[in-house]
């Protein structure tokens, strides 16, 4: 309990210069500016005067933010601790926020708080009219600490599910929370250039958008700057709001709106326009349908060299091109129509070889085999409105975004695109193709003749392991381009990431004869490396479960003798399962029949014993017509689940 931590002082406030890097226990840099300091004793105030927390008071938090790690036996001592830290914080919280390790202490106490403890903190993080706020959320640390006072705003969708009167008392301590994110919100709209383009700032900006919208995904963990968040896809958790909230979010988006400019000069505030955007695609569709029209006509508005489109330049921008990047994705058919025609048709290749603007292509292409129709037409450019019903239906047709043009213009640039080594581009091409269920063969046919493998007609059965490997004919077989020099006994090997996903997305094909042919006619050692490899596992379980049950019994006679060691492989075993579940019950009892054989091994396989327990063998070795009989069952109403969702 912080009451029996009698060695505790007040955090003092004095001014307390910070630690240089090259300051240790005594080193001799940190040395000699204290001597600068003068003989008075008064030390250099660093970083324009800040205060800094004294020693004394790093160590208290430091041991309060043990404490919470320990945790605490009921809750009514954890809010009496809670209480006495946070009355210890009480009039210091700036102070205590801009540093490390209150910021720390601090973040973790405001999840155990009260909500109406939380409203006082941000109200004295804030002062007197909130104009504080600025300066705690553009602070390394403070900005960490106001993050997470926000974020405790999705604790108001829990009192929904109490009883009347404890909802109306328990929202009642939300008032002053919810008046703290309005207040901010407020400094955040009159100060929107410094908080977009201030790299702490605007992750504030990003957790305030999230918690108006009511839709909070888990907290940041990694405080460093310009950490990569590309790849990064956070699940979202919707939550109740205050009405409030929903006209506070309008205006903010208002307010950000007014400086778009910096959305394609600036990560940072790129970033903001594209939470903005996702949040309110999220809960607000008809509002984001708004901003994305605008955003693209601010885009294509600028101006550029004559006859060039200035989303050209854009997209080959680190900060723009992931903006466009995301309008892509969310935006209404109709405006992506106005997009290809107005500035795409005729760049595709271009841009498909660019290092940036590659991504928003692969978007592209994603969005197109999704609109398989015409579909109604929706006005997105200025020029458009008010148009009669004749140029209305004239428009819908030829803005109609579809697949093939976007096909056709790519496949031009497939073997520069290899070669760029852009496969995304490739793949979402493939996958496009898949979900369009249009210009499959086409595309199969250029990727043989890719990857060397088109002629003589012989050379169609390796076209699995090219594919996979992203080698042409000659590289991987290790001959010369004259037919018959091959050297065809090359084990499987250099399975790749990109090779496999193309090869997922093929499997996807109406028709994947060559595929399979080309897997039939591997041999066995090269399946099993293909079922324990990280990539290459997914390329067999995808190929072996589409196949026909003649398809998978040619597949699996060439796995024979291999069952035993799949299973005791992290990703063969997962192979094994999938097949199993997909295999007729005479394709599980030629599976099962080898595996009893090795009983002991399995069971003590740290992998196996899963498998030997989930295929029953225990039944099958001693009670074989009872597992038939189950097995039999299992599959009859497999197949009925499948006619009824086909």
């Amino acid at each position: 309990m912080l009451t029996k931590m009698d060695e505790r002082k007040p955090l003092k406030q004095g001014l307390k210069k910070r630690r240089q890097p090259d300051e240790g226990g005594g080193g001799g840099g940190g040395e000699m500016k204290r001597k600068r300091g003068g003989e008075t004793g008064q030390k250099p105030q660093g970083d324009g005067g800040k205060k800094r927390l004294d020693a004394l008071s790093v160590g208290y938090f430091r041991r309060v933010g043990d404490r919470l790690t320990e945790g605490f036996d009921d809750d009514e001592e954890k809010e009496m601790f809670v209480a006495n830290v946070l009355t210890e914080v009480k009039g210091k919280a700036a102070l205590v926020a801009s540093d490390r390790t209150g910021s720390i202490t601090l973040q973790r106490l405001l999840q155990l708080s009260s909500p109406e403890q939380v409203g006082e903190v941000l109200a004295e993080l804030g002062g007197e009219s909130g104009a504080d706020f600025k300066t705690i959320s553009c602070d390394r640390c403070g900005g960490h600490v106001v993050e997470s006072a926000v974020r405790q705003m999705s604790r108001f969708s829990e009192s929904s599910t109490e009883e009347t009167n404890t909802r109306e008392e328990e929202e009642g301590t939300f008032e002053a929370l919810e008046a703290q994110v309005l207040c901010l919100s407020g400094v955040v709209r009159d100060n929107s250039a410094e908080f977009l383009g201030h790299v702490h700032g605007s992750h504030v900006v990003r957790t305030l958008l999230h918690v108006l919208a009511g839709c909070i995904g888990p907290p940041r963990t990694d405080a460093r700057a310009g950490v990569k968040e590309r790849n990064s896809v956070s699940p979202l958790t919707d939550f109740d709001v205050p009405t409030s909230f929903w006209y506070e979010l309008k205006s903010l988006t208002e307010a950000l709106m007014d400086n778009v400019t910096l959305s394609v000069i600036d990560a940072a505030a790129s970033a903001v326009f594209q939470t903005m955007l996702t949040v309110c695609h999220r809960k607000r569709p008809k509002l984001c349908k708004q901003l994305l029209k605008r955003i693209m006509e601010y885009l294509s508005s600028r101006s550029a060299a004559p006859g060039v489109s200035p989303l050209l330049v854009f997209l080959k921008d680190q900060a723009s091109s992931r903006l466009i990047d995301t309008v892509i994705q969310l935006a209404h058919k109709s405006l992506l129509c106005g997009l290809y025609k107005k500035h795409l048709k005729g760049q595709l290749v271009d841009l498909a070889l660019h290092p940036i603007a590659n991504f928003p292509v692969q978007r592209l292409t994603a969005a197109s085999a999704k609109y398989k129709l015409v579909g109604d037409y929706a006005p997105c450019w200025p020029e458009d409105e008010g148009l009669d019903s004749h140029q209305y239906l004239f428009l819908a047709v030829s803005h109609s975004l579809k697949f093939q043009k976007l096909f056709d213009e790519l496949l031009q640039g497939l073997e520069a695109i290899l070669a760029a080594g852009h496969m995304g581009v490739i793949v979402q091409l493939a996958e496009g193709c898949a979900e369009s269920e249009e210009r499959q063969e086409e595309l199969m046919q250029c990727l043989l003749h890719a990857f060397h493998c088109a002629e003589p007609g012989s050379r169609h059965v390796r076209c699995l392991p090219l594919f996979m490997s992203l080698l042409t004919y000659e590289v991987y077989y290790h001959s010369d381009a004259a037919e018959g020099s091959a050297q065809t006994e090359v084990p499987l090997s250099s399975i790749c990431y990109h090779g496999s996903r193309l090869v997922q997305a093929l499997a996807k094909f109406k028709d994947r004869s060559l595929l399979l042919s080309s897997l039939r006619t591997l041999t066995p050692a090269d399946l099993l490396t293909l079922a324990t490899d990280p990539a290459g596992s997914h390329v067999l379980q995808a190929l072996i479960t589409s196949s026909s049950d003649k398809g998978r019994g040619k597949i699996l006679k060439r796995l024979e003798g291999q069952y035993v060691k799949m299973a005791c492989s992290r990703l063969g075993s997962r192979v094994l399962e999938a097949v199993w579940n997909s295999s007729s019950v005479s394709q599980r009892q030629n599976i099962a029949q080898e595996l009893v054989g090795c009983e002991s091994q399995l069971r003590s396989d740290q992998f196996a014993r899963h498998v030997w327990a989930k295929f029953a063998l225990s039944h099958f070795a001693h009670r074989k017509a009872h597992w038939q009989e189950i097995q039999t069952g299992e599959s009859k109403k497999r197949k009925l689940f499948s006619e009824i969702l086909e």
